[in-house]
C-alpha cells in the first residue's frame, strides 16, 4: 500500500499552525505539506474555548501575524473575533485545502536510513500512516481533552451545576443565579465581569491573589498610526511599540520587584472603592511576573466589583454543601453554579509518542535547542511562545527559522539535521520559566532548557529577533548529514 509522503507535516491548525503554513508557502515554495488537526475546525484555543467573555491576554497588535496585521479596533479582542481572524487568514493564504481535519496524531517514528518520519494518525476511529521528511509540531502545550479540576471535600453533595471553562455548556444560563468562580488566573478574572451582567451575584473565590493590571481596551496610538500610515507600516510600528513596551514592563518587574509591586497595587487601589481591602485580595505573596499578569481591559473586573454585582473572597474550601461552599473561615458562599476556573493541563508535543530508530524519546529528559529543536531528535521542530509576552511574537520567529533551516538543508543537499548537546551533564531548567500551578504540575513531562545559548530559551523578543533573523543557521550544536 502506498503511504502518502510529504516534505513537511505541520501538527495543529491553531494560531501557530496557520502561521507556520503561511510562512512555509511563502519562503519554501514547492514543498508539499499538510496540516494535521485533531478537531473538526481550525483555530485551536480560540475555537475550543467558548466561555463567556473569553478574550486575548495579549494585545492584538502582537498576537496577530506580522504578515497580516490586525485591523480591528479593539486591542484586547474577544475570542470570536480572534477565531474569525484565523479563519480569514487561512482562507486568504489558501491554507484550508492543506488542512486534514479529524486527524489526531498518536505517534511519530523516525527512520534514519530512509530519513523519514512515519506518523500514525487516528481518523474516524481508524489508524492511518503518513510520512514526511520534516515534522513541525504547532500544537502548543495544552491538553485539549480536559482542563485541571481538583477534587473538593463532599463535592457530590452540591445540588447545583459544576462547570469547567474548557467544557462550557452552550445551554448554561446564569441569569438570576448565584455563581461562584473558583480561581485567580486569567480565566477567572475574565469570567467574573462577563457573568456579572446577568447573574444575581458573582463571587470570585481565590486561595491566594494574583497581580491584576488594567489596560485600555483600545490602543489609541496604534489606531492613530493606522489612520495616517499604510497598513503594513502601521502594523509593524504598533507591533514593535507594544512588544518593546511589554518587555520594558517585564524587565522592570524582574529587576525592581518591590517598586513594581507598589505600582501594581496603586493601580488596583485607584480602580476600587475607598477602603476596599486591596492587600487581602490583590496583593500576592510572589513577586511580579513569577506568574503571568492578569490583564483586565478598561478595568472591567474592578467596575464589576465596584457595582456590587461581583465580589472577591480570599479563603480555602472546607467542604461543599447542597446550596454552596463552606469556607475555612466558617463563611458560607451560596451558589447555584460553581465554575472551576482552576487551570489547565499541559502535555508535550500534543501527547504523541516519539521514537527515533526504535528508541522511545523521553521528552522530559530532552533539552531544547533555541527553544525549537529537541536534542537527539532529527528533523523535528516544535513551536512554543513566550510566557511574558504574546505567543505569536516567538511562534512566528520559530516558523521563519524552520523555513531557513529547510532551505539551508535543500541548498546543501542535506536530508537530516539533529541538535547535539555539547555538555550532556550541564544544568537543566524548566522550559517554561513561570511558577504557575499548571506549569509546575507538568514539569516532569516537558522538555528542559540549559543555562546558556543555544540551549537557553530567552524571554526576550528583541534578542530572539536578532538571532533568528540575522544569525547563521549552521551552528556547532547542529549536525547535518
Amino acid at each position: 500500500m502506498t503511504i502518502d509522503t510529504f516534505d513537511v507535516l505541520i501538527v495543529g491548525a491553531g494560531l501557530s499552525g496557520i502561521g507556520a503554513a503561511w510562512r512555509l508557502q511563502a519562503r519554501c515554495p514547492g514543498r508539499r505539506y499538510a496540516v494535521l488537526e485533531a478537531r473538526d475546525a481550525l483555530g485551536g484555543t480560540w475555537d475550543l474555548f467558548r466561555y463567556p467573555g473569553i478574550r486575548s491576554d495579549s494585545d492584538m497588535f502582537t498576537l496577530s501575524y506580522p504578515f497580516r496585521p490586525w485591523q480591528g479596533q479593539a486591542s484586547i479582542a474577544d475570542g470570536a473575533s480572534i477565531a474569525a481572524y484565523l479563519r480569514d487568514t487561512a482562507r486568504a493564504g489558501d491554507i484550508e485545502r492543506h488542512i486534514r481535519f479529524g486527524h489526531r496524531v498518536l505517534a511519530a517514528a523516525w527512520n534514519s536510513p530512509q530519513a523519514l518520519w512515519r506518523v500514525t494518525v487516528e481518523v474516524a476511529g481508524q489508524r492511518q500512516t503518513l510520512q514526511c521528511a520534516f515534522l513541525y509540531l504547532c500544537c502548543g502545550y495544552y491538553d485539549y481533552a480536559e482542563g485541571y479540576r481538583p477534587a473538593f471535600p463532599d463535592e457530590q453533595r452540591f445540588a447545583g451545576r459544576w462547570v469547567h471553562p474548557q467544557q462550557w455548556p452552550a445551554d448554561l444560563d446564569c441569569s438570576g443565579r448565584d455563581v461562584v468562580v473558583i480561581g485567580s488566573g486569567a480565566t477567572a478574572v475574565t469570567l467574573v465581569p462577563a457573568l456579572a451582567g446577568t447573574a444575581r451575584q458573582v463571587t470570585l473565590l481565590q486561595r491566594s491573589p494574583s497581580y491584576v493590571l488594567a489596560l485600555p481596551g483600545r490602543d489609541g496610538l496604534a489606531n492613530l498610526l493606522r489612520r495616517y500610515l499604510p497598513a503594513p507600516l502601521a502594523g509593524s510600528l504598533a507591533r514593535w511599540k507594544n512588544a518593546l513596551g511589554g518587555q520594558a514592563l517585564y524587565q522592570l518587574c524582574k529587576r525592581m520587584p518591590q517598586l513594581s509591586r507598589r505600582l501594581l497595587r496603586l493601580g488596583v487601589k485607584r480602580a476600587l472603592p475607598a477602603r476596599y481591602p486591596v492587600d487581602t485580595h490583590f496583593n500576592p505573596r510572589y513577586a511580579p511576573w513569577d506568574q503571568r499578569l492578569c490583564i483586565v481591559p478598561d478595568g472591567d473586573l474592578f467596575k464589576a466589583i465596584a457595582s456590587g454585582k461581583a465580589r472577591v473572597v480570599t479563603d480555602t474550601i472546607a467542604g461543599v454543601e447542597p446550596d454552596g461552599l463552606r469556607l475555612a473561615s466558617g463563611e458560607h458562599l451560596p451558589a447555584d453554579i460553581i465554575v472551576t476556573a482552576t487551570g489547565l493541563k499541559l502535555q508535550a508535543c500534543g501527547g504523541m509518542a516519539l521514537n527515533v530508530d526504535g528508541q522511545p524519546v523521553d521528552l522530559g529528559q530532552r533539552l531544547a535547542y533555541r527553544g525549537l529543536l529537541l536534542d537527539g531528535v532529527p528533523n523535528l521542530a516544535f513551536c512554543v511562545g513566550y510566557t511574558n509576552a504574546s505567543w505569536t511574537l516567538r511562534a512566528d520567529l520559530s516558523s521563519q527559522q524552520v523555513c531557513r533551516l529547510l532551505n539551508h538543508m535543500q541548498r546543501h543537499g542535506y536530508r537530516q539535521c539533529v541538535a547535539r548537546l555539547d555538555r550532556p551533564n550541564g544544568e537543566r531548567r524548566p522550559l517554561l520559566d513561570i511558577r504557575a500551578g499548571y506549569v509546575l504540575r507538568a514539569l516532569d513531562g516537558l522538555p528542559k532548557q540549559g543555562t546558556r545559548a543555544p540551549w537557553l530559551l530567552r524571554q526576550n523578543y528583541l534578542l530572539d529577533y536578532v538571532v533568528f533573523r540575522l544569525g547563521k543557521v549552521r551552528h556547532r550544536a547542529l549536525t547535518f548529514s
